[in-house]
């Protein structure tokens, strides 16, 4: 039935049929934050975090209500997002630290997960035979230097990255990754995962000092993005730049910190629940997205100085919903938004993210819509509006004719699908959600015209949904050597 529905939608991701842009190819900059929830962004309704510049970009472009990651966590929403092909289809389809390679936890010279394999078929290499210059900035997860999943092998001309999503835990590494080489950084070296000492007094900030550097690996990747931006722009440009924050630990500059100092009530955080302890974390976690809101702003002033607004795409977005760990308060900032679960769960606040589009010659500002997307559209959306050719078999559909204002053109999906730490399966089709926690546990639907909060399984209301949504969460898998379904992590 995909293949076949891929087949039929065709025509609407051809240049032949006119939408790719013709005259002009834009340069295309897509930067994901890491953990932050549907419901952590001014322009999605939080108040107590400020994002100006993002919610600016929503005004000057198009907010998207109803776009969802490729999983619940890291890789595998990462995988989704560069082979547009969803969890039940995607190579990696978890986190997996590969654990026969020796202590990974432990040993700092086992860096990266498991790796794309060679001849993977990515948004860079497709854009990269469509002669785009090609760069990554930020956490990639995907490989290791040297494997066939390093960025240079995927279709990244360059890039500056924390390559293993361990190493991104603590955001004062040691070193990043610049094209297989290692950049060393002026920070210490202390594990990334670590509790106050007993006898350390939580209020007293000279017992946090331990807990940081002078090298904050986010400040080293915006100013890589932006000379990327200077290097490329006389010629079209691919630019990801997926950003380490708010992922857990908090840790964040000084200047950044004190644009919150007082403003919450704070209880100090003892790194009992993972990461790294610091004292005042709700301010911490605010200041860690307000810095990033900033950075994303120096990028987007940096497009327009140069002339180049009106032929860039620009597009925010986040891997997975909210973290729940590590020190995070998301009760206190409301970081699911309206709707139920957080980062690991399939429920709609671990899959549903804000996305916001900004093509100020194309996308007419202020607008919002509620078609509903995904990460293995992204693919398919970039590679058409390059002018390239859209593989066929994706599980992806461009949402060009969205940006462009063209509705009655945008092609919709009949199913999305995703999978979750060899257990969790969940299907959205139309107005239905289906979910279970494991293939032996009954099937939960929601029905979220009615209920985008998810706060009551009307199954057995809807024995013929049922019965659908079971059947799709077969069809929609094919089988993996590496992620068995029913396996536990």
């Amino acid at each position: 039935m995909r293949s076949a529905a891929l087949l039929l939608l065709l025509p609407l991701f051809l240049p032949a049929c006119g939408e790719a842009d013709t005259v002009v190819r834009p340069n295309l900059i897509y930067v994901l934050a890491d953990d932050l929830g549907w419901g952590e962004v001014g322009a999605y309704g939080q108040t107590k975090i400020r994002t100006p510049r993002l919610d600016l970009l929503a005004a000057e472009g198009l907010r998207f209500t109803q776009h969802y990651a490729g999983s619940a966590v890291c890789a595998p929403s990462r995988c989704v997002l560069l082979t547009g092909l969803h969890t039940g289809h995607a190579f990696i389809r978890g986190n997996d630290e590969m654990a026969h390679r020796g202590d990974v936890w432990n040993d700092p010279e086992l860096e990266g997960q498991r790796p794309l394999p060679e001849g993977t078929v990515t948004l860079a290499r497709l854009l990269e035979q469509a002669g785009y210059a090609t760069g990554m900035a930020g956490k990639w997860g995907l490989g290791w230097a040297g494997s066939s999943g390093d960025p240079n092998g995927q279709g990244f001309d360059h890039y500056l990255s924390v390559l293993c999503q361990r190493e991104a835990h603590n955001h004062y590494p040691t070193h990043l990754w610049r094209d297989g080489e290692k950049v060393p950084l002026d920070n210490p070296f202390f594990k990334a995962h670590q509790r106050l000492p007993q006898n350390a007094d939580p209020s007293d900030p000279a017992s946090y000092a331990g807990y940081s550097g002078r090298d904050y690996s986010m400040d080293r990747l915006t100013e890589d993005a932006l000379a990327f931006v200077r290097a490329h722009k006389d010629e079209p440009f691919f630019l990801y730049v997926p950003y380490l924050v708010p992922h857990v630990a908090l840790q964040v500059p000084a200047d950044s910190l004190a644009e919150y100092a007082g403003a919450f009530e704070e209880t100090p955080y003892r790194g009992d629940r993972g990461y790294l302890p610091h004292r005042t974390p709700r301010a911490a976690y605010a200041a860690m997205i307000t810095r990033m809101d900033r950075d994303v702003g120096r990028l987007v002033d940096l497009v327009d100085e140069l002339g180049l607004a009106e032929r860039t795409l620009i597009v925010f977005s986040s891997d997975n919903g909210p973290s729940w760990v590590g020190g995070v308060d998301r009760e206190f900032f409301e970081s699911s938004g309206p709707f139920r679960g957080r980062k690991a769960e399939l429920y709609e606040g671990g899959i549903r993210v804000p996305m916001i589009a900004r093509w100020t010659a194309t996308i007419a500002p202020g607008r919002t819509t509620d078609h509903v997307s995904a990460f293995q559209d992204v693919l398919p959306t970039f590679v058409a509006a390059a002018g390239g050719e859209v593989p066929q078999g994706l599980d992806g559909l461009s949402f060009l004719p969205t940006l462009r204002g063209r509705g009655e053109a945008q092609a919709t999906h009949y199913v999305l699908y995703w999978e979750h730490a060899r257990r969790w399966q969940a299907v959205r089709t139309g107005r239905w959600k289906g979910l279970r926690k494991k293939p032996s546990a009954p099937l939960e639907l929601y029905d979220l015209e009615a209920d985008p909060g998810e706060t009551t399984d009307v199954a057995s209301k809807h024995p013929e949904v049922v019965r659908k949504i079971l059947a799709l969460l077969k069809s929609e898998r094919s089988p993996s050597e590496h992620f068995p379904l029913g396996r536990a992590d």
